[in-house]
């Protein structure tokens, strides 16, 4: 079954050629398009996508605000934003609100499906510049892990590939580890910060600074 995946675009000509290349994919599906996160809400009980492509400066609510309601009433969707805006506030706040994953709208056709395919496997897509502010961001106040949450290092080295948009098979193949060990150590992440998601551990990680930053 193809990825289903809803456009959330105030760009007529963007929304259309966004959904155009996700049409002519093998591995996708445009199920929605819309103009406004208002409409995306108002259809999603009847759409249930697995991804969406979400826009920032979008009239009325943000594509931010909309990530975050979106996370919170269907915590299973993966939301990637797809913006022009690449500064440190709206990384970090679409971050913290449960995006999946962030990428610039300069992206080749090519990547942006393979952004919706790791995004829908388990990872966190990002534009390269991206995931280096991203990582900037943790260099900047890193507080001791264990203090607070009890990570082992083992975990908090998890912890930051998986904030680095690494899948679960890239993590083990970094850190010679199988898959199956590394979705017990990402459990036991999930126990020690108290969240349920992906999404929710990443958040977290960012707003309290508590990956190492190497």
């Amino acid at each position: 079954m193809p990825i289903t995946v809803a456009v959330v675009e105030d760009n007529a000509d963007y929304r259309l050629g966004t959904a155009f290349i996700l049409r002519n994919s093998s591995g996708c599906s445009c199920i929605g398009m819309y103009e406004t996160a208002e409409e995306l809400i108002e259809a999603f009980d009847d759409i249930r996508p697995d991804v969406v492509l979400m826009d920032i400066g979008l009239p009325g609510m943000s594509g931010i605000q909309a990530t975050a309601y979106l996370k919170k009433e269907h915590p299973r969707v993966e939301i990637i934003i797809l913006s022009v805006y690449e500064d440190d506030d709206n990384v970090f706040h679409a971050i913290c609100a449960g995006a999946s994953g962030y990428v610039t709208k300069t992206v080749m056709p090519q990547q942006l499906l393979e952004a919706v395919e790791q995004a829908f496997g388990g990872g966190t897509p990002m534009s390269p510049h991206i995931a280096r502010k991203v990582l900037q961001m943790f260099k900047q106040h890193v507080p001791p892990a264990k203090a607070d949450y009890n990570l082992t290092e083992r975990e908090c080295e998890v912890l930051r590939l998986l904030t680095l948009g690494d899948d679960y098979k890239q993590i083990a193949d970094k850190l010679f580890l199988s898959v199956f060990t590394i979705r017990a150590h990402i459990r036991n992440i999930y126990d020690k910060l108290h969240v349920h998601s992906k999404s929710q551990a990443v958040a977290t990680a960012l707003k309290e600074r508590i990956v190492p930053s190497r």
